[in-house]
């Protein structure tokens, strides 16, 4: 008789909520072919949060498993590549012809190439990230086509600059340029009174218009991670011929 503890199996509870964003992402893709692109963009929100938790979810509940972290980079590569990228194309990227499908499939293919480096490396530094995380970029291309949305602007009136933001995403996530994580931020320290009033009024900020406030957050962290390499370039610390090249940058400050 096979012992019980050797059976195979899954997780159902992170898998549920790993399950949830796939579905959101597909909702998004859905709604984006409608030119619903709102409530798109609030699928793939959600999508974001789902993934947020599934990880959070294991960890708490010790049932992390391999089987996990791949269903993770399965469901990130629709809810943060394909989706994103169809929505943009829908919205803009398709009044540029061959050029607009061809860029929203560079995305997503930047998405699967993202998420298959960050599962090989080895990473012992915990303070940055190795090129734009695919949620953030997921988060800089559809919450840019939300806000402009909501100002009522036509997609193919912006197409040109919809290209570029998504080429854009797309190389910062295949770059090696650090963003940082934030994962060494303990949620149990003490800090200043300001932090707090600060934080209640980004929270009423984003109640109040979520569209812009989303997107304006999205953008400044896209552009954090340039912006910080070109301080360390002008100080001598990076070469230009290290932003793309397969360097292991993982153990550096």
């Amino acid at each position: 008789m096979t012992d019980s503890k050797n059976r195979k199996g899954i997780y159902i509870l992170p898998s549920l909520f790993t399950t949830a964003g796939l579905f959101f992402g597909f909702y998004a893709i859905i709604f984006a072919s409608q030119g619903v692109f709102d409530k798109a963009a609030v699928g793939i929100l959600i999508a974001m949060i789902m993934d947020g938790l599934d990880g959070r979810v294991a960890r708490l509940t010790n049932t992390a498993s391999e089987f996990g972290k791949e269903y993770d980079s399965l469901v990130d590569l629709v809810a943060f590549g394909l989706a994103p990228g169809l929505v943009v194309y829908f919205w803009s990227l398709q009044h540029l012809g061959k050029t607009g499908w061809l860029i929203s499939f560079i995305f997503a293919a930047a998405t699967a190439l993202r998420l298959a480096r960050f599962n090989t490396r080895d990473a012992n530094e915990k303070r940055y990230f190795i090129g734009l995380p695919s949620p953030a970029a997921a988060a800089f291309v559809t919450f840019w086509v939300w806000s402009m949305h909501e100002f009522e602007i036509e997609g193919s009136s912006i197409s040109i600059i919809s290209a570029l933001i998504v080429f854009f995403a797309a190389l910062m996530m295949v770059s090696n340029i650090k963003y940082r994580s934030f994962k060494d931020f303990d949620a149990k320290s003490r800090v200043p009174f300001i932090v707090l009033i600060g934080l209640v009024m980004i929270f009423s900020l984003i109640f109040f218009d979520p569209p812009r406030v989303l997107f304006l957050m999205a953008a400044g962290f896209a552009l954090s991670g340039p912006l910080a390499w070109l301080f360390r370039y002008r100080k001598g610390q990076e070469k230009w011929e290290n932003i793309i090249d397969d360097v292991d940058e993982e153990t550096e400050d």
